[in-house]
């Protein structure tokens, strides 16, 4: 029989794009009723790369919370790692006590990454540091060379492999990934390295996304791929194994934005993550597993405590709404835009 009713700890999100200026608090407007920390990414023009400027940026984002917004949400802070930053700034941060993690991006890789790593070795001595104090690595795991279905897997080969070799005690979140490929080796892998999903990933491949035209609201990076691979990630989240924990990557752009002839890569999904991610894991027949996968195994590799606050999902059709508010007067378009999405978050 199924179950048209789950309640479930509140969810961290270790992966979120929250933007800036007016826009922040409409983005966190959605977050904030899904989870109880995000990790905020830090691919800002200019990008955040130093402790001050993350400071700044929280500050602003705690500034933008409504007031009415739950106490306990938390943004958990990054810092953009680039050729230059140094041990120096690696201490300052994780003393800071809001720096949680260092994002490693591929120079030109995805949106906002051109300040980017040219050179894996150029960051050896921030990441030896980073293994020293326990501070995090969140990669994103593709190179800029190769065809772009296949950037994931030579990543592993060209980047990983190695990296994890030489900073064996060095913890890693191979983020948003993609293929099955990558699942085989975050099984294979050491314990400090794991994967986070996202829901999108989940519940689309490529067909959804270029068959019968082009849909931008579903463009992101890295790409959506064959069914496989999405069958790879569905088993991978729904086995019960702890190195594959909940990272939206929600991502959002202005409408004009994605709707362009060069439309930018994001996909828009804090507005109804949770509800998504309880639709995969109710197609798989593995409902009962969403709780460990939304807030167990990621606060774990973070090394924090899991959120002691609950949340109710139904079984209870509701329609996006074809835009959202995206501060300035602008417009976000959401994933599912005008379409139905079968779970629902009870008023408490």
């Amino acid at each position: 029989m199924a179950t048209d009713e789950i309640t479930i700890h509140l969810p961290d999100d270790f992966h979120h794009h929250v933007r800036d200026g007016t826009k922040t608090a409409a983005v966190l407007k959605h977050a904030t009723k899904r989870f109880g920390r995000c990790l905020i990414m830090p691919n800002l023009k200019p990008p955040v790369v130093n402790t001050e400027q993350a400071l700044r940026y929280r500050q602003h984002i705690l500034d933008s919370l409504e007031e009415d917004a739950p106490e306990e949400f938390r943004p958990l802070m990054t810092l953009y790692l680039t050729d230059n930053t140094s041990p120096e700034e690696i201490r300052k941060a994780h003393a800071s006590g809001h720096v949680v993690a260092c994002k490693y991006y591929p120079a030109g890789a995805t949106t906002n990454s051109d300040f980017g790593v040219s050179n894996v070795a150029n960051t050896y001595p921030a990441l030896e540091t980073m293994q020293e104090v326990g501070m995090m690595l969140c990669i994103h795991s593709e190179v800029t060379h190769a065809d772009i279905f296949e950037r994931e897997p030579v990543f592993i080969e060209e980047v990983m492999k190695p990296l994890v070799a030489k900073f064996p005690t060095l913890k890693i979140v191979m983020e948003h990934i993609s293929t099955k490929q990558a699942v085989e080796y975050v099984l294979s892998a050491p314990d400090n390295v794991r994967a986070s999903v996202t829901c999108h990933h989940l519940l689309y491949n490529r067909n959804h996304m270029l068959v019968g035209g082009i849909r931008p609201d579903l463009y992101c990076l890295p790409i959506l791929k064959a069914e496989v691979h999405r069958e790879a990630l569905v088993g991978a989240v729904t086995s019960g194994s702890p190195k594959f924990f909940l990272g939206t990557d929600s991502a959002p752009h202005p409408t004009w934005a994605k709707y362009s002839a060069c439309g930018c890569a994001g996909v828009f999904s804090a507005h109804a993550a949770i509800e998504l991610y309880a639709e995969a894991f109710d197609k798989a027949g593995k409902l009962e597993l969403l709780d460990d996968f939304c807030s167990k195994y990621g606060a774990e590799h973070y090394g924090l405590a899991r959120n002691t606050k609950m949340i109710t999902l139904q079984r209870k059709p509701w329609t996006v709404p074809k835009t959202y508010d995206f501060g300035d007067g602008g417009t976000v378009t959401p994933i599912r835009a005008g379409e139905q999405i079968l779970w629902t978050i009870a008023e408490n």
